[in-house]
């Protein structure tokens, strides 16, 4: 057990830990030992969502686990299907029943609906009246733009607490990073590790796996760590709060074993540099309804 990540404060005051367990794309059968594996290598943030089809095992992983609740933070995802006022209570319900629990640290809507922006705005509305009466501890999106932020931010009342978005050492969206700051968002991270890239994504057939790059791999080298830990340790050191994902002990263990180095601030600029811009993932200005169907 390496213990658990050090707490971010998210703009209600709400303390987050800085690193934490995904579960997307985790089937139903190797969700449960992947949770209870994480928890106890000292994961306190576990990552789920209504469209991973597993939140009934993170539950069951996080009561096999022995951890109190209040000792774990949970987040959840609002999927497209679900948006609209009343049809964002129903499914945060059914999310809530699945986890087998009584209360959500962090609900997200998963993405931004451009052209259809006002169920994206009704939704987010039916989260604040969620927050407003205890059910959930902090609300936020994902995948929105500084753009589909202040559309949303005008029309509500409570600023985002969480954007979660992709963002690797290959898209690392220095942007949407600095405006999410200005505006007391803070960014949480998928494919942390730059794993879009290498799965078949939009982008992988031109963007070079990170933790190939020889900037990932001599740092790698210098500091006795694996090229994911180093990239791990530059979202710490960006203060972002990473999701990786894994089934595999070793892989869970690993990811989590960041807190005892640090990079030099020329070592993180080195990592910046391997920016290319080039999304891996949906376009979030793209999303529809019927994206993912």
């Amino acid at each position: 057990m390496t213990g658990p990540a050090p707490l971010l404060t998210l703009n209600n005051g709400v303390r987050m830990p800085a690193l934490g367990l995904g579960v997307y794309q985790s089937p139903p059968e190797e969700t449960v030992p992947a949770v209870t594996t994480a928890i106890e290598c000292g994961y306190r943030l576990i990552d789920t969502a209504a469209a991973y089809g597993n939140e009934k095992e993170v539950g069951e992983g996080i009561a096999r686990s022995g951890i109190a609740r209040e000792d774990i933070f949970v987040i959840t995802k609002l999927w497209l299907t679900d948006y609209g006022y009343d049809s964002t209570l129903r499914a945060f319900d059914t999310s809530l029943t699945k986890l087998g629990l009584d209360h959500l640290d962090l609900y997200l809507l998963h993405w931004p609906i451009p052209s259809a922006y006002d169920t994206t705005v009704a939704s987010y509305k039916a989260a604040e009246k969620l927050l407003a009466d205890g059910r959930v501890r902090a609300i936020g999106v994902c995948n929105h733009t500084p753009e589909h932020l202040t559309a949303l931010m005008a029309r509500t009342e409570v600023v985002p607490a969480v954007n979660q978005v992709e963002l690797h050492p290959k898209f690392s969206q220095p942007e949407l990073r600095a405006f999410d700051v200005r505006h007391g968002i803070l960014t949480q991270t998928w494919s942390p590790i730059g794993g879009v890239n290498r799965y078949g994504a939009e982008g992988a057939a031109t963007v070079r796996d990170a933790l190939q790059e020889p900037t990932i791999t001599g740092l790698a080298e210098k500091y006795g760590k694996s090229p994911a830990q180093i990239i791990l340790r530059w979202q710490v050191e960006h203060d972002l709060c990473a999701i990786p994902k894994s089934v595999k002990p070793h892989r869970i263990a690993e990811n989590i074993d960041v807190f005892d180095f640090s990079l030099t601030p020329h070592e993180v600029a080195a990592v910046d540099a391997l920016d290319t811009g080039a999304r891996g993932g949906p376009d979030p200005d793209r999303v529809g309804p019927d994206t993912f169907s």
